[in-house]
């Protein structure tokens, strides 16, 4: 019998290690073709590098003012993914438990942002950005994608705090626990998983958009990565090189913060499918 469920199981492997070198073919392309030249990739597209040529990742880095998109990337998404995560956890909390009307219409308006596609909200955007002055403002680019991820966010948290018996905050309150003592101290260690679930489905979007800042990035110091990556294409010819080790600094925070969560996001997609 363990003969035969091992040979059934020959081809769900063989399904999985076939979508593991697909998904990981076109990275590894990307990589090896960082440590070549513009002419070298010309010849032979899918040539193995002669040797560790790092000047790809230098001419990215310092001539092409790399570093500056990268830390405003940077900025920006940890800013928003925190700003975001913050304001969605006080107010799933209040969803989850609270049983007024009012807090059912909330609710129901902050899920209403799930219906709106967001690209149908940037002339609105930028005739107020205008009028305040924070076109070409980082600070205001955090406040559209923290006010964006707030309805997924909330609604995926809500979730979570649902699951949660409400003994657990009556006990703390026994205790002498205030409300917020309760929330800090006893539920948020309890909904880590949803957290982490939230944080990476927030950060990977953010971190890889596009569009908000070319409409609303007008100075090139404020550049994020994905708008600086544009600087590479020109009308005639192509910096291929250059941009492939732009495109590796770029994948280098995603793939750390899956590593560093993945434990957790598992944890945050699996629950409450097993009781």
């Amino acid at each position: 019998m363990k003969r035969r469920f091992n040979i059934l199981m020959l081809p769900k492997h063989f399904l999985l290690w076939l979508y593991a070198f697909v998904s990981l073919a076109p990275l590894s392309i990307m990589i090896l073709n960082s440590f070549r030249t513009t002419q070298q990739m010309a010849k032979d597209p899918l040539g193995l590098p002669e040797g560790l040529n790092m000047g790809s990742y230098q001419k990215a880095w310092v001539t092409a003012s790399f570093e500056t998109y990268f830390v405003n990337s940077l900025f920006v998404t940890i800013s928003s993914v925190f700003l975001g995560t913050a304001v969605s956890l006080l107010a799933a909390y209040v969803f989850a438990r609270s049983k007024r009307k009012v807090f059912v219409w909330l609710e129901g308006l902050f899920l209403s942002g799930l219906l709106l596609p967001v690209f149908l909200a940037i002339l609105p955007i930028f005739y107020l950005f205008d009028a305040l002055g924070l076109i070409s403002n980082l600070g205001g680019l955090i406040l559209v994608y923290a006010a964006l991820s707030i309805p997924f966010s909330s609604f995926i948290l809500a979730a979570f705090f649902r699951q949660l018996p409400i003994e657990l905050e009556e006990a703390a309150r026994i205790d002498g626990a205030g409300h917020f003592r309760t929330f800090f101290f006893v539920l948020l260690p309890l909904v880590r998983p949803a957290i982490a679930t939230v944080v990476v489905f927030r950060f990977v979007p953010i971190w890889n958009d596009f569009f908000y800042p070319l409409m609303l990035m007008r100075d090139r110091a404020s550049y994020t990565l994905p708008v600086g990556l544009t600087r590479f294409f020109g009308e005639y010819q192509t910096d291929w090189a250059t941009l492939f080790a732009g495109l590796t600094i770029a994948t280098i925070p995603l793939v750390i913060l899956f590593l560093v969560a993945s434990k957790q996001l598992v944890a945050g997609l699996t629950a409450g499918m097993s009781k």
